[in-house]
């Protein structure tokens, strides 16, 4: 991969000669695990400005609507995250000289704030071409990573590293675009409001008003603000009889029997939603380097192969401009895994026949450095074949954020979604997500009772990543809840390798035996820190609160026992002291009546507050009632609707400590 400096420039071809589509990720960490931003993608003309606001993409404007600019959002990592972004550089309009690839934070922080600050580029086949690590960004609410531009018929790319006080608003001015933050926020919209206006504007084209000359409506401007849509939380009243009653299904699952049933009940009903809800399938497939075109999806397909034909679950076939962009699709339900040998023969395939890619889809959730299936490519071959993994888990997310957080274009589409949901929800479908904490699990537990797990067990290595795997799935299903980003917080040395990182947490899971986790959910004044003590059989859900700057101390207790009100009487409530010292602590039973009693006796300077939920976890590897996955899930949500929910969402920042005046 081609590392640059800031100013330096490279010319796309001279790293690849498939660079039609490119894929770029904007990364960045957090030392507190609290720090977040968003991209935006501004397209210049050759003077250096936008044509018309649309060619501004961010939040509130993802996709544009030829397929050259798609924000497909985040993705975690192991320091933190990433914001990704495909173009298809064929289609970007050739008035179009320069394409401006930035960041932006909200609510006064800056980017000084966070480490890694990075940006790279890929090819259609994931292979990086080129990285940029801006060194230090100050104190900055939005930052110009870096630009493709033109130059002889072929695109380029610069490093920039440029930072705006003025926010994302003032980076967009500066291009030519019309911001109106100042207008009132979008309402929200449910299934039903979009049937009736969708009845109203039916009836307004059958009756159509007297002419009557009405002046042209400007076009909106954008809004910097994020939008919110959201669908309705609380059911109808059914008409059914009684409870025994079942509501009619688009996709049943109720008489699946055999896994095989399951692999091709999923894949057909998963691939013929992509196609009839075009936002689902663009976002499903456009972090695969597919471009936004017409789709077609296919199941139960034939190919070729000697004597003995394949039959992939599925193929997916986007059109755009007369290039055809396919995918093989490979699925698995239940417990099943992929088989490595499976997986290659597809990959064989798709890279004979010129397929762009092979899609894996488990219940598995696949890790940075740790994928599920290694498979080996003929670098002879001209047609690179990228192989990318989905688990259902995500499916689900994504199908979640768009029709209870996001939207979708009309209500038919928020119908089958729902549809879908309801389906890889259902018990017999084979589409939960992570299920097993895998065959180390009881070995790895068993040895830490008897003290006999030694550093350096590779079954401990394996059960921190089966634990990986549960807590990113924690965040996808926890995201889709709340239509918030929820990412996992790994703290780790700048550079350090993700198996690296594992080792280490596998040796201090054999001498403490203890697996810890941290979730950063927007909007919320902390990090929900999660902790499995293998030794005691406990779960500890807890979260960290700053003091506020101003107020007294007996204040501040009094008022986080009112936000309190309605969280269980078993809560610990720590009182975190200047200096790390240990400060007050007990159930929230006894603080109620007293909050005094969280004041330090010895007046100590309080710097915060610690709240914790305790309960025993579960004995089994699997997610049965008495299995650990499901005491982790239950322990999270019981944890945030009962204690996070309720705290104040503006987030205080840190009291900064008294630093009396030297003597004279």
């Amino acid at each position: 991969m081609h590392e640059m400096i800031k100013g330096a420039n490279v010319g796309l071809t001279s790293l690849s000669t498939d660079v039609g589509s490119v894929m770029v990720s904007l990364g960045w960490s957090s030392p507190t695990g609290e720090g977040d931003a968003d991209v935006s993608v501004l397209l210049l003309t050759a003077d250096g400005r936008v044509r018309s606001d649309a060619d501004f993409y961010f939040y509130n404007n993802p996709v544009a609507p030829d397929g050259s600019v798609q924000l497909l959002g985040k993705a975690p990592t192991a320091g933190g995250s990433e914001d990704r972004i495909t173009f298809d550089l064929s289609a970007i309009p050739p008035q179009v000289e320069r394409i401006v690839v930035a960041a932006s934070r909200h609510e006064g922080a800056g980017f000084g704030e966070l480490d890694d600050l990075r940006v790279s580029v890929a090819d259609a086949s994931g292979e990086g071409l080129l990285r940029y690590s801006v060194a230090e960004a100050g104190a900055v609410g939005a930052l110009l990573f870096g630009e493709f531009y033109r130059r002889s018929g072929d695109w380029k790319f610069r490093a920039i590293g440029q930072g705006y006080g003025s926010g994302l608003a003032g980076l967009a001015t500066d291009f030519g675009v019309d911001i109106d933050d100042a207008a009132e926020a979008e309402p929200e919209v449910t299934v039903e409001q979009a049937v009736v206006e969708a009845a109203a504007a039916v009836l307004e084209q059958a009756v159509p008003e007297p002419a009557a000359a009405v002046p042209p409506r400007a076009e909106p401007r954008p809004r910097t603000a994020k939008k919110k849509v959201t669908l309705p939380k609380v059911a109808k009243k059914s008409l059914a009889e009684n409870d025994a009653w079942r509501t009619a299904r688009l996709f049943p699952a109720s008489a699946l029997k055999s896994d095989r049933e399951r692999e091709t009940r999923a894949t057909s009903v998963l691939l013929s939603v992509m196609t009839q809800v075009p936002e689902f399938g663009r976002r499903l497939t456009a972090g695969f380097g597919a471009p936004a075109g017409r789709m077609e999806t296919f199941t139960e397909v034939t190919l070729p192969n000697g004597d003995s034909p394949r039959r992939p679950d599925g193929v997916v076939r986007v059109e755009r401009a007369g290039k055809l962009w396919t995918a093989l699709v490979e699925t698995k339900t239940n417990g099943n895994a992929l088989r490595q040998e499976q997986v290659q023969a597809y990959v064989d395939i798709a890279a004979r026949r010129g397929y762009e890619a092979v899609i894996t889809l488990s219940n598995d959730v696949e890790l940075d450095g740790s994928p599920l299936v290694e498979v080996k490519t003929d670098g002879r071959r001209k047609n690179k074949v990228a192989l990318w993994h989905l688990s259902w888990a995500e499916v689900t997310h994504q199908a979640q954020m768009l029709i209870r957080h996001e939207g979708v274009a009309n209500a038919a589409h928020a119908w089958l979604l729902q549809e879908l949901l309801h389906y890889l929800q259902h018990e017999n479908s084979g589409c939960h997500g992570f299920q097993n904490m895998g065959p180390a699990w009881v070995p790895v537990r068993k040895g830490i009772d008897d003290e006999t797990l030694c550093q350096g067990d590779t079954r401990a290595v394996d059960v921190v990543e089966s634990w990986e795997r549960l807590v990113r799935q924690v965040c996808l299903r926890l995201g889709g809840e709340l239509g918030q980003k929820v990412l996992p917080v790994q703290r780790a040395r700048r550079g350090a390798q993700p198996q690296a990182r594992r080792a280490e947490l596998a040796d201090r899971l054999c001498t403490d035996g203890k697996l810890d986790a941290e979730l950063r959910i927007e909007g919320t004044p902390g990090v929900l820190a999660l902790c499995a003590d293998l030794r005691t059989g406990k779960l500890r859900t807890s979260i960290e609160i700053p003091a506020p700057e101003q107020g007294y101390p007996l204040t501040w207790a009094k008022r986080l026992v009112r936000q309190l009100d309605e969280a269980p009487a078993d809560l610990h409530v720590e009182t975190l002291v200047d200096g790390g010292l240990g400060g007050p602590r007990g159930t929230l039973e006894r603080l109620r009546p007293e909050p005094a009693d969280m004041l330090p006796r010895n007046g100590a300077q309080i710097t915060g507050f610690r709240l914790s939920l305790f309960r025993g976890m579960g004995n089994t590897r699997g997610n049965a009632e008495s299995g650990f996955i499901r005491s982790v899930d239950d322990s999270v949500d019981r944890f945030h609707s009962s204690v996070v929910e309720n705290l104040d969402r503006r987030a205080p920042r840190p009291r900064q400590p008294v630093v009396g005046a030297a003597a004279g």
